[in-house]
């Protein structure tokens, strides 16, 4: 089972279906937990709609299944197309309150390292307009393409929650996969970006 794989960091993240949230549980300051959130998902256990840890997943050395989707202008745009720089491919949604939150230190990296490496945003279960909305309001300056409902990108990379930060070397090989948003996931940039020639 994927789970058993999983190495545990604690951290926040949306489930994998889009999340109605009260106002007010997204004011909610939610404090550190250590262990993996094993509930199952689904929409009758509201309990399961946020996972308070992130999985870190394990090296998966494998060439990252290519995506194909629009971008902004409605430019068809395809992953292959990024290689030569390591990439982050960030899953996200305009509805998960932890992908939001996790836009300014994204930003702030995007500018630490420009130039170095590249980030393409996979909005998900969003409406057009909700996504073009999210990507001005959060003024997002990296590559951002629009994953339409029945697409198979969810399957191709097994997207179990949100956001999912998975990144690629220069070759397009999945070195790391983080569920939720942790600061792991920056480290792990600085170990690597620092290192590039």
């Amino acid at each position: 089972m994927m789970v058993a794989a999983m190495v545990l960091v604690a951290t926040f993240g949306c489930s994998k279906q889009k999340a109605t949230i009260p106002e007010a549980e997204e004011q909610q300051e939610v404090g550190t937990v250590s262990a993996l959130d094993t509930s199952t998902e689904s929409p009758t256990n509201p309990s399961a709609s946020h996972s308070d840890t992130t999985a870190v997943l394990p090296v998966d050395e494998f060439t990252a299944p290519d995506i194909t989707l629009k971008d902004l202008g409605g430019k068809t745009v395809s992953l292959s197309s990024l290689r030569g720089k390591p990439v982050v491919l960030d899953f996200w949604g305009s509805w998960c309150v932890w992908c939001i939150r996790g836009f300014p230190k994204m930003k702030e990296y995007y500018q630490k390292y420009v130039g170095k490496f590249e980030i393409m945003g996979i909005d998900c279960n969003d409406t057009d307009e909700a996504w073009r909305k999210a990507v001005k309001d959060n003024d997002l300056p990296w590559l951002q393409v629009y994953c339409p409902e029945g697409s198979s990108v969810f399957d191709d990379y097994d997207i179990q929650g949100f956001p999912t930060k998975i990144i690629l070397d220069t070759q397009g090989r999945v070195m790391k996969t983080f569920l939720g948003e942790d600061p792991a996931f920056y480290k792990y940039l600085d170990d690597i970006l620092n290192n590039e020639h």
